[in-house]
């Protein structure tokens, strides 16, 4: 069957519909991808570097050649993987720039009957999309606080209220601390959690305000984007404020119930910060389960931390919001108020 090009305008619909394939090998797939897709290398990673090398040795022609060489034997092989994955024979397909591999890829399956759409530029054009998309001009309202306040909490509550809200946690797999990846999946790179960043923005209405979690520029090891991270600072903060004690009882609901030597590993990661007595009794807390001791132990790293943060941010631009012994009700219509404040609306 003829393979159709498509746009990445056209990409967004369309790939609700029907799988997509990345034909780049599996490192670079690995490195980033879009969304979604799913990885059948028509050049491994080894046998990549050596095309690659080939092509600034000796020229196109011969790396064509070498290509077809490696990959030839293994044709049947990809169109029996596709025909096992795929059972609707209608595809879309992308390598790097739109060009050789995922042309060889379209031809290889479409003698398998598939019908095949082929994006224009490939997977170069979608990143210089979301490369964009994650520095463009955003209304942010951050919420920010203590460690312990609950924002990560009050911010799924108003994404389920219809609020606009962008979970940078949640996309980073990290909860911004030392604790942040105990029992989470592996973080993306920092070029897919832009692109998975950027997915999010696309569904933006870029006129309205947008909540979102104070934060470093640094989740664990990713990098929030250099344009998105200054407009946070720039943008109106909120600052929740709880009692210790709400917030001890909202990290132990959190935080106790991992495994031990978990925590521990956090605490010693924060040693040298902490000084090595206060290591030793949030250690100890930690092992005995007395889970408020620990806590509050390292409340006074996180809370010194904090209030270094909240310096960052513009005073004329801060709200301070006590939300002590609300109901999450109360404490969403007061975060509401505030937003109407803030923005004028």
């Amino acid at each position: 069957m003829a393979e159709t090009m498509i746009s990445l305008d056209e990409i967004w619909t369309l790939r609700e519909q029907i799988p997509m394939i990345d034909a780049r090998s599996e490192g670079e797939f690995a490195q980033s991808h879009i969304p979604g897709a799913f990885n059948l290398p028509i050049l491994n990673d080894s046998e990549r570097t050596e095309v690659g090398t080939l092509y600034k040795q000796k020229g196109p022609e011969e790396a064509i050649l070498k290509g077809f060489e490696l990959v030839g034997p293994r044709f049947h092989l990809i169109q029996k993987e596709a025909l096992s994955k795929f059972p609707g024979k209608k595809i879309i397909v992308y390598c790097w720039r739109g060009g050789m591999r995922s042309q060889i890829l379209s031809w290889l399956l479409s003698m398998a009957g598939f019908e095949i759409f082929r994006l224009k530029g490939g997977y170069k054009t979608y990143r210089n999309f979301t490369f964009k998309e994650v520095r463009k001009d955003l209304r942010f309202l951050v919420l920010g606080g203590k460690t312990g306040v609950g924002k990560t909490q009050l911010l799924k509550t108003l994404a389920q209220r219809g609020e606009q809200v962008l979970d940078l946690e949640g996309l980073a797999n990290h909860r911004g601390s030392s604790f942040g990846s105990i029992g989470l999946p592996p973080q993306p790179s920092v070029e897919q959690f832009e692109n998975l960043l950027a997915e999010m923005i696309r569904r933006l209405d870029s006129t309205q305000p947008v909540w979102v979690e104070n934060e470093s520029r640094k989740i664990g090891r990713v990098i929030l984007p250099d344009r998105f991270f200054e407009q946070m600072l720039q943008s109106p903060f909120i600052d929740i404020q709880k009692t210790e004690e709400e917030r001890i009882e909202h990290i132990a609901e959190e935080y106790a119930q991992l495994p031990k030597s978990d925590l521990i590993q956090a605490v010693k990661r924060l040693q040298k910060r902490l000084g090595g007595l206060r290591t030793q009794e949030a250690i100890a807390a930690i092992e005995s389960e007395d889970h408020a001791s620990w806590i509050r132990n390292l409340l006074i790293y996180y809370d010194k931390t904090y209030d270094f943060d909240l310096e960052r941010h513009q005073e004329e631009k801060t709200k301070h919001l006590d939300l002590s012994h609300l109901s999450i009700e109360n404490q969403i219509h007061q975060l509401l108020q505030a937003k109407n404040q803030l923005y004028g609306n």
